[in-house]
């Protein structure tokens, strides 16, 4: 069922095996294809899962039984046990039962973990998966204090896998309308939430078995028994009514770990990232739920103060969630953004956040990339410092520059209008006539109609000693878990930072 030199392979994954510090490995992708917003991942997903044969990998960094995937509908005339539950955990259950070849695996930060008793089905739930033989449901404990287990990967039978920013949890699931007063935008207790931008790739073939080597290390670190790869076949679960927009595409792995044990640190994602920021010659389009990364700001006030600067836009969240999140995440993007605009002489630097129809602000969850039509990348890594060394974080991109992927700009140019678009309220031949026109992204956002869906230019505040005092010292989005037990030490998790403000 497998070779020795597998086994021996999933231990390796430290080892650049002679590719840049930025890339983990590259592997050939027979499909992929970038799922935009939520409404469609849970449907797909749905699919994906009905079609395992082997094993059902989930990891993530929260997960709640209670949503529902979709289906779940039975007719009058067909036996209930032939129709697959809607909601996520007794799917898991039902598909377990009716195909006794399948093995599941589920991966969770264990921070938050006592949540499960406060919501509601989910404890019955994950009672019947820990009776269940080939079901089994894990607690990710395996990095240091403070960090977190951030990835968001599935992986089904080796041969098709989903790495992104999409999480299997309440008060995600939204359309790319994202429509005002949405009934359907309901959390698993019935309560209403507000619209969500979210976006994950899927992979098929090489590249979705590199993850699954990824997430056996993964699970093995986490104290989990070792995996061994699944058996070559030829079935594919990658969903029939998916017509991919990559074939055949070389697809890259950039990762960030915390050192922990025996498993050293790693940090090629900040390095990807720096790399890309630096090749960019006409333009880099980022969608991100926070800024709050230094380097990454330094890295973008480097290029901004060339004399032919290239087009920065970020579309952001309006603000982040949570009072504390907000006052040191959204002070630090303040802080960071009057740095940029001291070297941006150009004005080629510009950040906005999506409204609705009726001007609720839509929350961007995504973590996507567009390098000059040239690169996509998507996945859980955030634009902070925590994302670039601390948690836990794997990113996929798409490179039309290797020798595999000449073909690839055309659609990474697609997707880029249909994401503008979608945020502007407009057609994709509007956007792209209108680029044309305007020869940038912030001149065409500013050309579009003032109502309806739009985007809305962010204005930075004037920030609190408060704000100034959890910004400049960083305490939720530290660069390395040693300065999470320094804050420790200096009480900087009481009450005393709001008397220290540093200027």
């Amino acid at each position: 069922m497998t070779q020795s030199g597998d086994q021996q392979s999933d231990h390796d994954e430290s080892d650049h095996a002679g590719q840049t510090p930025s890339v983990w490995r590259y592997a050939m992708a027979t499909r992929a294809h970038a799922v935009i917003d939520v409404a469609d991942y849970f449907a797909l997903m749905r699919e994906a899962m009905m079609r395992a044969q082997q094993r059902i990998m989930l990891i993530g960094w929260d997960f709640d039984t209670r949503i529902r995937i979709g289906g779940g509908r039975r007719w009058w005339n067909l036996p209930r046990r032939k129709v697959a539950p809607a909601r996520l955990g007794a799917f898991i259950v039902w598909l377990a039962n009716r195909r006794k070849t399948l093995d599941v695996r589920v991966l969770k930060w264990n921070f938050g973990a006592l949540k499960a008793f406060f919501r509601g089905s989910m404890m019955l739930d994950l009672l019947r998966w820990w009776r269940h033989p080939r079901i089994v449901f894990k607690l990710d404990s395996a990095h240091p204090l403070g960090c977190s287990h951030h990835q968001k990967i599935v992986v089904i039978d080796d041969k098709f896998a989903v790495c992104g920013g999409i999480d299997m949890a309440g008060d995600r699931w939204d359309t790319r309308g994202h429509l005002d007063n949405d009934k359907r935008r309901r959390g698993p207790g019935g309560r209403p939430y507000g619209p969500w931008h979210d976006c994950t790739m899927l992979l098929e073939g090489e590249a979705a078995a590199l993850l699954g080597k990824f997430g056996r290390t993964r699970w093995e670190q986490a104290g989990g028994k070792r995996l061994l790869p699944c058996a070559p076949q030829e079935a594919s679960p990658w969903p029939a009514q998916i017509e991919a927009e990559f074939r055949n595409v070389e697809v890259g792995i950039a990762r960030t770990r915390s050192q922990y044990a025996d498993a050293g640190e790693i940090r090629e994602i900040e390095a990807l990232f720096l790399e890309h920021i630096a090749r960019a010659k006409r333009h880099i389009y980022f969608e991100n739920q926070y800024f709050a990364s230094r380097k990454i700001a330094e890295a973008i006030a480097v290029r901004m103060a060339e004399p032919d600067p290239p087009e920065v836009m970020l579309i952001n969240p309006q603000s982040s969630d949570g009072w504390l999140e907000q006052a040191a995440m959204d002070g630090a993007r303040v802080r960071l953004i009057h740095a940029i605009q001291e070297a941006d002489h150009k004005r080629r630097f510009s950040i906005w956040h999506p409204v609705t129809a009726g001007g609720t602000a839509i929350y961007v969850h995504s973590k996507l990339t567009i390098v000059d039509d040239e690169v996509l990348r998507i996945g859980s890594a955030n634009l902070n410092n925590r994302s670039m060394g601390l948690d836990s974080e794997c990113d996929v991109f798409i490179d039309s520059a290797r020798p595999a992927n000449g073909h690839c700009g055309p659609t990474i140019r697609n997707l880029r209008i249909s994401l503008l678009a979608e945020h502007c309220g407009v057609t994709p031949e509007r956007v792209a006539e209108r680029l044309d026109q305007h020869g940038g992204m912030a001149a065409m956002i500013a050309s579009t109609t003032k109502v309806g869906k739009r985007l809305v230019p962010f204005v930075p505040h004037q920030l609190s000693d408060t704000e100034k005092a959890l910004a400049d010292n960083e305490v939720l989005d530290p660069e390395r878990p040693e300065e999470i037990i320094s804050f420790y030490r200096k009480g900087l998790f009481t009450s005393r930072i709001l008397k220290r403000p540093k200027g």
